[in-house]
């Protein structure tokens, strides 16, 4: 089995920020929020917040306060499937898993479309931005794919991250991934 990251590694850039400034560009009285978000974002950069609080925050400002996020969502990906590396449709397996930090209701519609049944990400509501667990970043993404998928082992690792090294020390492999480039991971 693959395991690949999503944003950054699948798909070029971060979804969750592309689809905040989508939803903010489709909703703009969300512009209201803004004052807020920037608070957070210097309490953040300030080491004050940790780094879900800082997630949790953003997504309840924008999220929490979204019309019909669903629709949107849809929308979303409509527009941005495009963004998919070429390079994945030559690794691409049907036992494929993506985990990712960003929500796992946000990037699984894009998966689904790629044929992708395995998907975990951090739980996030996407209708409240309250997360439901912790966010799936680092060890956590280990702890979630052994938990989900106990005694299997990983292939080929992808990643654009070394913040993703706990989940490539579990493969047989790893990629670090640059764009359409393809890399060892080092």
């Amino acid at each position: 089995m693959n395991v690949y990251d999503f944003d950054k590694t699948l798909f070029r850039g971060d979804s969750t920020r592309r689809f905040l400034v989508y939803l903010i560009g489709k909703q703009p009285r969300l512009l209201a929020q803004v004052p807020g978000f920037l608070g957070n974002a210097l309490l953040f950069g300030l080491k004050l917040r940790k780094k879900q609080a800082f997630k949790e925050k953003m997504f309840r400002a924008f999220f929490g306060h979204a019309q019909n996020i669903d629709q949107a969502l849809s929308d979303f990906w409509q527009k941005n499937l495009s963004r998919i590396f070429s390079w994945y449709a030559q690794t691409q397996r049907p036992d494929d898993v993506v985990i990712s930090a960003s929500p796992e209701d946000l990037v699984r519609p894009a998966c689904q479309a790629l044929g992708i049944v395995h998907v975990m990400g951090s739980p996030v509501d996407l209708h409240t931005g309250r997360y439901l667990g912790p966010n799936c970043h680092g060890k956590e993404k280990v702890r979630r794919f052994r938990e989900a998928f106990p005694g299997a082992q990983v292939d080929t690792f992808y990643s654009d991250s070394h913040s993703d090294d706990p989940m490539a020390r579990i493969a047989r492999k790893a990629v670090l991934v640059r764009g359409e480039k393809l890399l060892p991971w080092n």
